[in-house]
């Protein structure tokens, strides 16, 4: 049994902070089926594969003012007809240049290969520019689309990895 190669990205695609300071953010967008799906069956029963893959998500999210312009993410996963598992990184550009790396675990339930809901956690890991002391982390909730890609919403917390100790100051 061949399964179709999906976009577990879920990343991807995740929030960051629209302000300077901590605090609760969300996001969403689309990622497009995956580009260059690479496939290795497992071995131990018909249609347990083993993936690598990349991909373009089209995020719609805003940090330090900048607008996010686009997204890309390669992942590797663990996949069977009905259930899927992804380990990946999301790159997020922005329109200044600078760029947010996020990592991030998925799980989806598949229907005939492609994706029909799915959820990840993620977490802010380094950045470029002014995006370079962002940290965070969240949750998103996927949903397949028709074309094999999928639609994310993400909910978070994010602010600078020198917030808490400016705060943590002030109040001595």
């Amino acid at each position: 049994m061949k399964l179709k190669l999906l976009c577990v990205c879920s990343l991807f695609v995740f929030t960051a902070a629209a302000t300077l300071a901590q605090g609760k953010a969300t996001t969403s967008g689309t990622c497009a089926k995956p580009a260059n799906p690479q496939s290795v069956e497992a071995g131990d029963a018909q249609g347990h594969v083993y993936v690598v893959q990349s991909g373009a998500c089209t995020p719609k999210s805003e940090v330090h003012g900048a607008k996010a312009t686009e997204g890309a993410y390669a992942e590797h996963g663990d996949m069977t007809a009905t259930h899927g598992k992804a380990w990946g990184i999301y790159t997020e550009t922005f329109d200044s240049g600078d760029k947010l790396f996020y990592s991030y675990t998925t799980t989806a339930t598949l229907k005939d290969g492609a994706i029909t809901t799915g959820s990840n956690t993620y977490k802010i890991v380094g950045g470029t520019g002014k995006m370079k002391s962002v940290r965070g982390s969240g949750s998103c909730k996927l949903k397949g689309n028709a074309d094999g890609g999928l639609t994310y919403t993400c909910t978070g917390e994010s602010g600078t990895a020198g917030a808490a100790a400016k705060t943590e100051k002030k109040s001595e």
